[in-house]
């Protein structure tokens, strides 16, 4: 439906503006082997799809099955969330506690056993991120629907690669994972291809009003501990120029930027924005809540030379009317929706 739709909706914004026609796909290419769907004439060229989560409306969000899915659907970014474990291992998962509405006692765990989520006498802060280790955190099986109304099609489905790995992983186990992905003959060519370029975004979950959340010696200025470890994770893996590292606490994207001053920096908002500011600080990226997104703030932004990727747009109807206005990508817990 979306495809039909922005067809239409393409061929008069070319004609008014003469812009350059999109990439598409040759007939005799078949999308699943030669040809990524993101090359398509659903989308204009360079556009970003983003993944969030992964892909949370397909798969549990923050896991390896979820991040191969949106991989084998051809998303140009894989959208992740990071936290600091009471070891100092930098993991991917949004809440900064854990929750029995995503994550359980594995089965297979062995005594002695970390705080049970099920147990409704554990106290929220035993189960922090930061009050874990690693090695707790292995213990856990992370394959719960929080919300089914909302993500009806999310099945915890073993994958090709990742199996039935629903486990907390570290952000050093993605990147390994997705360079497997990349020379793995399980996947067609296009997507070995797509796999070797993608980009990650990569979220700081810093909260200004809870430093517990992240647990270390963040000052608001100088990198912490969390910020440190991000660096030195992105610099080994030699892919800086492929990271981007977004926050709604804007202080750990300046902080960043003093360890990593060619990392691309996304500044995420859920109200008024400082735009100017954005950009003078080293921000090339502007995400908003996309329900809060104007015609002139885009304007704004793009004036200033931010590129402007809306969070988080599941609907069809929004994305047509977000790739209308202008917009530069989109974070959607659906990829498929864009991609299919």
């Amino acid at each position: 439906m979306l495809r039909q739709l922005w067809i239409v909706l393409l061929i008069a914004v070319t004609g008014a503006a003469a812009c350059t026609p999109p990439i598409v796909a040759p007939a005799s290419s078949p999308a699943d082997d030669t040809t990524l769907r993101a090359t398509s004439a659903v989308l204009p060229p360079g556009f970003d799809v983003q993944g969030h989560r992964g892909a949370r409306g397909l798969q549990p969000e923050n896991t390896l099955p979820a991040f191969e899915t949106a991989l084998d659907l051809g998303v140009s970014t894989l959208e992740l969330d990071l936290h600091l474990t009471a070891d100092g291992e930098v993991v991917i998962w949004h809440d900064e506690a854990l929750t029995r509405d995503k994550c359980g006692l594995s089965t297979m765990a062995a005594p002695p056993l970390p705080p049970d989520p099920d147990d409704r006498a554990v106290a929220g802060d035993a189960l922090y991120l930061s009050r874990l280790t690693f090695a707790d955190l292995q213990r856990y099986r992370c394959d719960r629907n929080p919300d089914a109304g909302r993500f009806p099609d999310q099945r915890a489905t073993p994958t090709t690669l990742a199996g039935d790995n629903y486990q907390i992983v570290r952000l050093a186990d993605l990147f390994a994972f997705v360079e497997r992905y990349a020379g793995s003959d399980a996947k067609s060519a296009a997507q070995r291809a797509n796999a070797a370029a993608v980009n990650f975004n990569i979220e700081t979950k810093r909260k200004p009003d809870d430093p517990a959340a992240i647990g270390d010696d963040f000052d608001g200025v100088n990198p912490g501990r969390f910020e440190q470890e991000i660096a030195r994770i992105v610099g080994a893996a030699g892919l800086t120029d492929r990271v981007i590292v977004q926050s709604f606490d804007h202080r750990s994207l300046w902080a960043i930027r003093t360890l990593l001053p060619d990392v691309r920096l996304a500044a995420l908002t859920t109200g008024p924005a400082p735009l100017p500011e954005f950009a003078e600080r080293g921000a090339t990226i502007w995400s908003p809540n996309y329900t809060t997104l104007s015609a002139a703030q885009l304007d704004e932004a793009h004036a200033l030379g931010l590129s402007v990727i809306p969070w988080t747009v599941n609907d069809p109807t929004d994305m047509q009317r977000l790739i209308a206005l202008g917009v530069d990508g989109l974070i959607t817990d659906r990829p498929d929706q864009l991609l299919e």
